[in-house]
């Protein structure tokens, strides 16, 4: 098995301040040496390290780790997608085997539709030109205009970080259903399951909770094209590696042998090249 979102940092008051109050557990340092026996213990054999911050520092920070961790199999780092210099850094992470696409945090953006204007579309084409693939972060707000690009670029590998985060502590469905089924229907585009227990309610979550919103991506995306992520350290605000991972493997328990290893494994291993 493997994990395809976690994320490690060096805990800075002033760099991670987007932390807030509620999830005070992890205003700490989490590196692959914390997360190695989380893994052993629960039988997951490596992970992807996605991007916390918007730095190339950040993209340089995970690939050192990962150049001496067997169990960071691959990065997704940052770029300024909207930079002048976006060709030039790409072709010199081009160099990186480990680096396997982006991320920017569109969630946090004020233009809740940014990642449409024609400076960032401009820079996901050169990701397409250097065989990059793309992580979507965004709110459940802003899921209506990933369609328009995944048009786009039907070249480009996308993938829908945490489901979309759609606001399951309330819920709410109905209106998220809707854009997930505009969005699955284009076929360059995957899900990871992800980050579920930090949009429910943090202290009162329950499994049954996420069953609504674990089969609506099953039946519209296909076992194909989703892949387990724990979003660690972050879930930790709410539960345990280990509740993490149970959900899914015991929500998906009953599909067959292929579409598990498909979950757990093939997909992860085909979207990042591993």
């Amino acid at each position: 098995m493997i994990d395809s979102h976690q994320h490690f940092w060096i805990y800075d008051q002033v760099r991670h301040s987007w932390i807030p109050d509620e999830y005070a557990a992890i205003r700490r340092d989490f590196l692959p040496e914390d997360l190695a026996p989380v893994l052993l213990e629960n039988q997951i054999s490596g992970c992807i390290a996605v991007q916390a911050e918007q730095t190339l520092a950040e993209t340089d920070f995970l690939l050192g780790l990962a150049a001496n961790s067997p169990i960071v199999l691959g990065v997704v780092g940052w770029v300024d997608l909207r930079g002048n210099q976006l060709e030039k850094e790409l072709e010199y992470y081009s160099s990186f085997p480990l680096l396997k696409g982006f991320r920017h945090i569109l969630q946090g953006e004020h233009e809740r539709d940014a990642f449409l204007r024609p400076d960032f579309t401009a820079g996901l084409a050169l990701l397409e030109k250097y065989g990059f693939s793309y992580d979507i972060l965004v709110h459940a707000d802003q899921l209506q205009y990933i369609p328009a690009l995944a048009a786009a670029f039907p070249g480009l590998a996308f993938v829908l970080d945490h489901l979309g985060k759609p606001d399951i502590a309330s819920g709410e469905i109905s209106s998220w259903k809707n854009h997930m089924q505009a969005i699955a229907a284009f076929d360059n585009v995957s899900c990871k399951v992800s980050g579920m227990i930090t949009e429910a309610d943090l202290k009162n979550w329950k499994p049954s909770d996420l069953h609504p919103y674990l089969d609506t991506v099953a039946s519209l995306f296909g076992m194909n094209r989703l892949m387990y992520g724990s979003d660690w350290p972050v879930c930790l605000a709410a539960g345990s590696y280990a509740a993490v991972k149970n959900i899914v493997l015991t929500h998906f328990g009953t599909f067959s042998d292929a579409e598990q290893h498909a979950f757990f494994n093939g997909n992860v291993s085909a979207f990042y090249k591993l």
